[in-house]
């Protein structure tokens, strides 16, 4: 059974976390499928948005599979060595938009994975933690960074510190989520937002990307010089000028990512 499902269509890359078994929860074998599949997406011309979810109604991702990987653990140099793999949490960069779905349990490194995500979608039974300080550690893909970014410090450090679990509606409120859906309505909607941003130029929503994410860690006068810089580039595109072609012809813009 393949623990990641990885299929595009219309322009759209489906990963699908396939161990509804262990809730999800991610073994070694299946982290470094998931880095092969981000970087495929990351090069395919024929994906231009993805929807990262899980298999099942139980959940997106319990995190990493503690009871596979731990039993037997290497050492603390090799581990840190064989984390180091460029993924989506860490080292790779990928300017194309993902979506989570989340379709229940969405904790530790399911979380992280979710926060890596540009926009998420939650069923309403979902639940989400990182409950890595319980076990002595702290999370390791980027929660105690990403966090913080996504909702406000304090709230950020009160689930860190405890590792306190919060349901959907509590996700919502304090913004790590987007919307909040029946579980029936959870994909159709998640399909609904990827193709809204399959209306937009692809080219400027992957510069917009760029200079958002790069910004925040940017002075505003360098946030300020990538976006004119990133500008000039969309300038000389094909897109832009099939976009302002489609604008004055009052039609629907023709996109070919050049």
């Amino acid at each position: 059974m393949e623990s990641v499902i990885y299929e595009i269509k219309d322009q759209i890359a489906y990963v699908t976390i396939n161990r509804p078994q262990a809730l999800n929860a991610c073994d070694m074998p299946t982290y470094e499928r998931l880095a092969e599949v981000w970087r495929d997406f990351r090069d395919n011309d024929d994906a231009w948005v993805a929807i990262l979810t899980g298999m099942g109604e139980r959940a997106f991702c319990a995190g990493s599979d503690i009871k596979l990987n731990f039993n037997e653990a290497p050492p603390v140099s090799d581990a840190f060595d064989h984390n180091q793999r460029s993924d989506m949490m860490r080292g790779l960069e990928i300017w194309k938009p993902v979506i989570a779905a989340i379709n229940g349990h969405c904790n530790g490194g399911g979380l992280e994975q979710a926060l890596a995500c540009d926009i998420r979608v939650a069923a309403d039974h979902a639940q989400f933690g990182l409950g890595e300080v319980k076990l002595g550690l702290l999370p390791g893909g980027g929660g105690t960074q990403r966090l913080p970014r996504t909702v406000s410090l304090c709230n950020a450090l009160w689930m860190l510190f405890t590792g306190e679990r919060i349901d959907a509606r509590e996700a919502y409120r304090i913004g790590l989520v987007n919307r909040v859906v029946p579980l029936s309505e959870l994909m159709p909607t998640a399909e609904a937002m990827a193709r809204k941003i399959l209306e937009a130029g692809p080219l400027a929503v992957r510069a917009i990307k760029q200079a958002a994410i790069k910004g925040l860690s940017m002075p505003l006068e360098d946030g300020l010089r990538l976006e004119q810089h990133l500008f000039q580039i969309l300038q000389t595109t094909e897109d832009s000028q099939e976009g302002t072609r489609a604008f004055a012809e009052k039609r629907k813009p023709q996109w070919k990512a050049k």
